[in-house]
């Protein structure tokens, strides 16, 4: 036989449900309390709504999913919780849907269901504490302490130990308790990943505590401060991210190498310290994004760069979706770029001076190769796949290129870029060499603060956009061609033995079609003869 009981909280419904028939099978009917408004709430609670009335104990949504329903934005991912065995349940719920589903972590009863089709996680754990109020407390930031009972659809039901709503209308994120952050120093990083992606502000307490437990990053693992860190360069103000990290203290814990730019200063067109110009990079980085996906609020002076650009927008934004190895996209991966690439000015900045021993204008020669290197030491350090190391190291080594090849081009009295010049670009940049090509633009119009003197800029745009152009649509004549020959050919016809000399013959050739000078087996065979050490 199977009873519905009705009570107020799913704790009382259970309760009373025991008391009235034991040994009966019972469902949870949660009944709301009156006056409240309606939740934007995903439609998948729907179906998981009659699941949870067949559990025994009560089931809670909580975190994220919540905050953001009173918000009145619908999450994709939902956190559970409730009093013990949440795996089983995570089980049973998977079942239920037909989907997959796997122990997250045994030891603390925390399972997880993922909806591939959907790209939506449902994780589910016990109470952290005795009851639902100690979880709730013990959670990082008062907006994420907020529950509702998943029977329940309306605002009058949440329950809110800490006040959380009255900080979601002030736009606040507040950390609930002193010890919320030495806890788990990663929610230093949290709280003001999450502040920046709500546009809120961090109260002034909580502010103080984050950069108070910055002290206390060193226990937490490197992966788990990149992951955070990734995630705040991932947000659409990862110039703010970075300022607020030297301001709260996290920057020279997190990135020391980054932290080390401050104060450096810059001899013009540069107006500002090394650390602010990258800063300022990342800002206009942004702006540039923008301008080729035609975002409107686009600042008007930039319009030009669609203008030129825009028939490679497509191949760009396949280049910056793409997947890299641990998991990390394209547009990340430039973004860490732009944060890295002058981290090499501090270590190499020089300052010229005259016969008089006056100081003059401020070199930093070689500092893109330095940087590319203390770049890469650190992203090693921070736990980034070798893959992912590698393309940003490509960025910062070739962040100079296109600003070399402009000059060059320019004292020349020419602006078309030789096809061989374009080879040897991409044959030492490879596909960083997308990025490169884009972050000259915003690091550009970062050191003078706009787009600068016209000719000079006008310039640049032609030499990116002719970049881009032999990528995009003449990839195999002037990027990559594909040989005519291979090592074989060359071992047997020039009777050569197997090592460098082969590699090195296969380059010039390689090198010798995308200049157009070679376009036959037997030219590219006749080369290797004239080239032949």
């Amino acid at each position: 036989m199977k009873w519905r009981v009705w009570g107020y909280t799913a704790v009382a419904a259970t309760h009373a449900a025991r008391r009235s028939r034991p040994r009966d099978r019972f469902t949870l009917q949660f009944v709301e309390p009156p006056g409240g408004e309606m939740l934007p709430l995903p439609e998948l609670m729907k179906q998981l709504r009659p699941l949870f009335a067949q559990e025994s104990q009560p089931v809670y949504l909580v975190g994220g999913a919540v905050r953001d329903a009173l918000l009145g934005q619908v999450s994709a991912d939902l956190d559970f919780v409730q009093p013990a065995d949440a795996v089983k349940l995570s089980f049973r719920v998977a079942d239920a849907l037909g989907v997959p589903a796997y122990v997250l972590d045994k030891e603390r009863d925390t399972g997880r269901v993922i909806l591939p089709e959907q790209h939506t996680y449902l994780d589910f754990a016990c109470f952290r504490g005795s009851d639902l109020e100690a979880d709730l407390l013990g959670r990082d930031f008062t907006i994420n302490a907020i529950a509702l009972p998943a029977g329940a659809q309306t605002d009058a039901s949440l329950i809110d130990p800490s006040n959380g709503r009255a900080d979601l209308q002030a736009k606040l994120i507040r950390h609930i308790h002193d010890h919320s952050l030495l806890d788990d120093p990663v929610r230093t990083l949290r709280g003001l990943r999450l502040a920046l992606r709500l546009g809120f502000a961090l109260a002034p307490e909580t502010a103080k505590a984050i950069t108070a437990a910055t002290a206390h990053l060193h226990t937490i693992s490197n992966e788990r401060i990149r992951d955070e860190l990734l995630k705040l360069l991932q947000t659409s103000q990862p110039d703010e991210a970075i300022r607020q990290m030297q301001a709260l203290g996290l920057l020279a814990v997190v990135l020391p190498e980054i932290a080390a730019e401050e104060g450096v200063t810059q001899s013009p067109p540069h107006h500002e310290d090394v650390l602010t110009h990258t800063i300022s990079v990342l800002r206009w980085l942004v702006k540039v994004e923008e301008v080729l996906t035609a975002v409107p609020s686009t600042p008007s002076e930039l319009h030009e760069i669609y203008t030129h650009l825009s028939v490679y927008v497509p191949g760009l934004q396949a280049h910056w979706q793409r997947e890299v190895d641990g998991g990390v996209d394209g547009r990340t991966l430039l973004r860490l770029g732009a944060l890295y690439h002058d981290v090499g000015k501090p270590e190499t900045r020089k300052v010229e001076e005259n016969e008089e021993g006056v100081a003059g204008r401020i070199r930093f020669f070689d500092h893109d190769q330095q940087g590319a290197v203390i770049a890469a030491r650190q992203l090693h350090r921070l736990a980034l796949s070798n893959e992912a190391v590698v393309h940003v190291q490509r960025i910062v080594a070739g962040h100079m290129r296109p600003f070399l090849l402009n000059q060059s081009v320019f004292n020349q009295g020419g602006s078309i870029l030789s096809r061989r010049v374009v080879y040897r670009y991409f044959r030492a940049t490879g596909e960083a060499g997308l990025d490169i090509a884009i972050l000259c633009l915003a690091d550009h119009l970062a050191a003078h603060n706009g787009s600068g003197e016209e000719v000079e800029w006008q310039q640049l745009l032609k030499i990116v956009g002719q970049l881009l152009d032999h990528y995009f649509a003449h990839y195999e004549e002037t990027v990559a061609p594909p040989l005519l020959v291979n090592g074989r050919d060359l071992i047997t016809e020039l009777h050569l033995q197997p090592g460098p000399e082969v590699g090195r013959l296969l380059r010039l050739i390689q090198e010798g079609q995308a200049a157009g000078e070679i376009h036959t087996r037997e030219e590219a065979l006749a080369f290797a003869h004239r080239s032949q050490a």
